[in-house]
């Protein structure tokens, strides 16, 4: 499973972004706190499997702003995650 982020130049320095955070249980209220304080939409919250583990949620996000700005509030959210980067 891999957490999802999307950019979309869109002029002016400012970006489109969406995407998912693929999250434990014990993730989810840190990377959605992240995500609301830095207004980005959070569309929705869901599973894909019945009996996976770990149990993963999954959050669904969306947002226009300044790139950098998105670029860093969403590395907050990332940080809120125990993800490893694909070599």
């Amino acid at each position: 499973m891999t957490t999802l982020i999307s950019f979309q130049p869109i002029g002016a320095r400012r970006a489109a972004v969406h995407g998912d955070f693929a999250m434990t249980a014990g993730e989810v209220q840190n990377v959605l706190a992240a995500l609301r304080r830095s207004g980005i939409s959070i569309v929705e919250i869901h599973n894909h499997g019945l009996t996976e583990e770990p149990r993963l949620l999954f959050a669904h996000f969306w947002a226009i702003d300044d790139g950098a700005t998105l670029a860093r509030a969403l590395r907050t959210a990332l940080d809120a995650t125990n993800t490893t980067p694909a070599a």
